[in-house]
């Protein structure tokens, strides 16, 4: 048994708050891989990938969401409003990963009341589903997930409209049809394409073809948009239309939760296409009972600061906390990188074998999550780590059950690791009165699943896939993950909100499916025990440990850190996207002083982001 972690040391703040708003000054430790060379701007233009001023800031992947969030606080809109408006954007500019067919997790720093409050826009099952509903009765197992994708099967309610109209209600200071005019005028007169959307486009052509009415709109001339032309969707700038006319109720009580479910019963194939795209199970009064609802937000301490995420179904707030109680135990130090490096893989791989057995829909299963963010189960778990040899996965659960020993033994079986697609979006917004949110939007996959509502402009999505889809074999440990009727599927999607002496210090979130957790994790490992800044925190390389035999890794990672903690017992691999070798696509922000902040978005991973301030830093 390894020893018992040593008493942690008392915490100093992190020393270097970068006060410029250029470009990260690239060092040795940092610089990418060949899998990772500087790639070409977005649109046409010199992104800004760092930004600093007053007056609010945002962080997107895409130059045209950030700018409309930028316009919204400039003519007098708080942060809720800018992330609607920037996400509506998004809706228009990354239709695959962001649309109106979709859902996501929403927090929130109100600094009126100066609480965090969270808002769940997870889509849900169909009243019709069980736990079986994705297995073949001919062969009785799951079937394949390539055709669990592309079906009417995998499309949940979506969410993210409720979560829209709950996040403005709750929060903001403008009409939605307010904030959703700069998406409307994006759609009809079109953007740019990039070589991002080009590549999303392509890696979904195959099944694009096979649906008509995706087919119609996103392979025009029966190809992928060619870089530099520009792209326009008047279907979907007619459907911002009509919402902004009629409001929510529309979507889910109206015409268009008809059209929704028509799609989803009777997929639009083309004819003599041989894919078989399976039909759904939703219902109109499926959407007619949809709600997003309040969650209260997860919280841990963290060397003195307080980090807030976001609570089950999302697992991202568990586990990221759980694995942050973890590394708690232990010295982390920017002078020993390959022991930190250590220490954050082996707490994820704890955390994570946790997360399968544990966390699911709250509202459908009883998840013990005070006991998973315990600091008496942190340190019954940290015991588990020996600081000079990786475990081999999978590892088994512990038992958060508030009886917590030193060095406790962990027992149990381990949970499925799902197939979360890598396909998010996130964004952060700050506004001059110091709100904050992290905000991940998704609809899966690329392309969610494939269906585009005839008429409307926008896919629906997938993430019903998130579901476990083959029931455990009798006998077998519970998994409260399986899919049922209403229930929520477990995301890891982990929008993350850290507050130092009481006030907003970081806001950080990414996509990337099962690896949001780790990303986020080693973010902000690298920021507070590393004593990065965060522009060069947020571009470290990446790996990620998910209880799976092998550590997946950025071609830097492994350039750096193969050789040490591969001796220590790590079996580490490329990690195989898509995007090949890139791991998320971050955004970020951090309050250098009251009322100073720096955004902070990718440099190359995703072909870069866009970070914008209302008032630079000259």
């Amino acid at each position: 048994m390894p020893a018992v972690p040593h008493d942690r040391s008392p915490v100093r703040p992190p020393r270097r708050l970068a006060l410029a708003g250029a470009l990260i000054v690239a060092l040795p430790l940092l610089a990418p891989g060949p899998a990772t060379a500087a790639a070409p701007p977005r649109t046409g233009t010199d992104p800004r990938w760092t930004a600093t001023g007053y007056g609010g800031a945002v962080a997107t992947v895409d130059p045209d969401a950030s700018r409309t969030a930028i316009e919204v606080l400039r003519k007098g809109g708080n942060a809720a409003d800018a992330a609607v408006a920037a996400a509506a954007t998004l809706g228009v500019t990354e239709p695959y990963v962001a649309a109106l067919g979709g859902g996501g997790f929403f927090a929130y720093y109100d600094a009126r009341t100066r609480r965090v409050h969270t808002i769940d826009g997870r889509e849900t099952a169909p009243a019709r589903m069980n736990e079986r509903s994705f297995v073949d009765p001919a062969t009785g197992r799951a079937i394949p997930f390539d055709q669990a994708v592309t079906s009417g099967l995998s499309v949940g309610v979506p969410g993210t409209v409720a979560q829209w109209e709950q996040v403005l209600d709750r929060f903001g200071s403008k009409k939605l049809s307010t904030l959703l005019r700069p998406a409307i005028r994006i759609a009809e007169r079109g953007f740019v394409v990039d070589q991002e959307f080009h590549d999303q486009t392509a890696v979904n052509a195959d099944r694009f073809a096979d649906i008509a009415p995706t087919r119609d709109l996103f392979l025009p001339g029966g190809k992928p948009p060619e870089v530099g032309t520009t792209f326009r969707n008047p279907d979907l700038a007619r459907t911002y239309r009509e919402l902004a006319e009629r409001g929510p109720d529309w979507f889910y009580r109206g015409s268009l939760a008809r059209e929704i479910v028509r799609t989803v019963k009777n997929p639009p194939v083309v004819p003599g296409a041989s894919r078989n795209v399976r039909p759904g199970l939703m219902e109109t009064g499926d959407l007619a009972r949809y709600t997003a609802p309040m969650r209260r937000p997860t919280r841990v301490t963290y060397r003195g600061l307080e980090v807030y995420g976001m609570a089950p179904p999302s697992s991202g707030g568990s586990t990221v906390g759980e694995a942050l109680n973890i590394l708690e135990n232990f010295r982390l130090s920017e002078d020993d990188p390959v022991q930190a490096m250590h220490h954050y893989l082996e707490a994820s791989r704890l955390a994570y074998a946790d997360r399968g057995r544990y966390v699911g829909d709250p509202d459908h299963v009883d998840v013990p999550l005070s006991g998973l963010l315990s600091k008496g189960f942190a340190r019954e778990r940290a015991c588990l780590i020996d600081p000079d040899r990786a475990a081999t996965s999978p590892v088994p659960p512990g038992s958060p059950d508030g009886d917590y020993r030193a060095c406790e033994p962990a027992g149990g079986a381990t949970g499925e690791l799902t197939h979360e697609g890598p396909q998010t979006t996130h964004l952060v917004v700050a506004d001059k009165w110091g709100n904050v949110v992290a905000y991940n939007i998704t609809i899966e996959q690329f392309g969610g699943s494939g269906l585009t509502v005839p008429g409307r402009g926008f896919l629906l999505n997938n993430e019903l896939t998130d579901f476990t889809l083959q029931p455990p074999a009798p006998g077998a440990a519970p998994d409260p993950n399986l899919p049922g009727p209403g229930k929520r599927p477990r995301s890891s999607m982990a929008p993350t909100l850290v507050l130092r002496d009481g006030k907003p210090w970081l806001a950080v979130g990414t996509p990337g499916g099962s690896t949001i957790i780790t990303t986020v994790l080693q973010i902000l490992v690298n920021r507070i025990d590393l004593d990065m800044d965060l522009p060069a925190a947020l571009a470290a390389p990446r790996a990620t440990q998910r209880n799976t035999p092998q550590t997946l890794a950025e071609p830097a990672f492994l350039e750096r850190y193969e050789a040490a903690l591969e001796a220590m017992g790590h079996d580490l691999a490329p990690f195989p996207g898509p995007p090949a070798g890139q791991i998320g696509a971050a955004t970020g922000l951090e309050f250098l002083r009251p009322g100073l902040v720096q955004a902070v978005a990718e440099p190359v991973r995703r072909h870069g982001g866009s970070a914008l301030v209302v008032r630079p830093v000259r």
